[in-house]
């Protein structure tokens, strides 16, 4: 039986990894978890809060569950809370992925280890618009993109250096049901399903709308942290992404188009919605991890926030954790 340790199993992709594995492995996976900052309630005895940033705590973990994977998935993970809180982003996704890093180096020096980092490292060519491979050059333009250079910069150290069986994993945006309001989809998701209960005028307030993103499914996403986990090569680098672009606009008119209401809902930009430093296009090219995994996107984006609507819906009514 495999041993499976997730860190951030609390989180959204961490929750949905859990029941992919689950229904992948069925009996074969024996699955461990740590969440922050809340603390496990007293039925889920394989959840463990903890700091990350805590070398003594993660060393006890690890040593304790003696893993043989290994999801780091725990990170500040929303770009503008990165600006508001630079210390804590860096603490957690540099610090706290060393102290996972070098605890596996003690401990479980043979378990293969998943590190996911972000499409916020690439540089993209928003005169070309063209859909960035793994070899496209990186760049900086947030507080959590040079987190999570950085922890890749760790990663890689790791494989050369102390020879740890490791892959890195670039998602691009990713929706779904069980997503923070803190992320543009499940934004727009709530404010909808406020408005059908007439918790709140008919606007919805947004960003910028002429942003043009790739989004997969988090369920997708989570079978390809699977599929790099049996297939990926040590070292390598992998784009997770639909190969896919969308605007924004069109995602908040398919939420709107779902919506339950009588009246028309109208659209106002907030400033506060606007990041600092945003780039207005992003492509990717799937291409590497279809070929040397076999996986693919399986959801189109119209389910997802199908998906994630009925899941704010659940939420209103005081349902929670519907989608588990």
């Amino acid at each position: 039986m495999t041993r499976v340790l997730i860190t951030g199993a609390s989180g959204f992709a961490g929750r949905h990894l859990i029941q992919a594995l689950r229904e992948e492995g069925k009996s074969n996976f024996d699955i461990f978890g740590t969440c922050f900052p809340d603390r496990p309630s007293a039925s889920q005895k394989r959840l463990f809060f903890l700091d990350i940033r805590s070398e003594k705590d993660v060393e006890a973990i690890v040593s304790d569950i003696k893993p043989d994977w290994v999801f780091h998935l725990a990170a500040v993970s929303n770009v503008r809370h990165s600006w508001e809180h630079r210390t804590e982003t860096f603490e957690i996704n540099i610090i706290g992925t060393h102290n996972l890093l070098e605890a596996v180096r003690l401990f479980s020096p043979r378990a293969r280890v998943l590190f996911v980092s972000s499409s916020e490292v690439y540089r993209f060519d928003r005169k070309r618009r063209r859909a960035v491979t793994e070899k496209a050059p990186l760049d900086i333009l947030s507080p959590y993109a040079y987190s999570k250079v950085a922890g890749e910069i760790l990663s890689k150290f790791y494989v050369q250096v102390e020879k740890l069986d490791l892959v890195i994993g670039r998602p691009f945006p990713h929706t779904g049901p069980g997503q923070s309001e803190q992320f543009v989809c499940s934004d727009w998701a709530k404010q909808i399903v406020q408005i059908e209960r007439g918790k709140t005028n008919p606007v919805i307030k947004v960003g910028n709308l002429n942003v043009v993103r790739d989004f997969c499914d988090v369920r997708d996403v989570v079978r390809a942290y699977v599929r790099l986990m049996s297939k990926g090569r040590r070292g390598e680098i992998y784009n997770v992404c639909s190969g896919k672009t969308i605007s924004l606009k069109r995602i908040l008119n398919l939420l709107i188009k779902e919506a339950k209401v009588g009246e028309p809902i109208s659209v106002e930009t907030d400033p506060n919605r606007l990041r600092r430093i945003d780039s207005a296009f992003q492509a990717s090219d799937r291409r590497k991890i279809m070929r040397e995994t076999g996986w693919k996107p399986e959801i189109g984006i119209e389910q997802s926030l199908r998906d994630l609507l009925a899941d704010w819906r659940w939420k209103e009514r005081g349902v929670e954790e519907r989608f588990a």
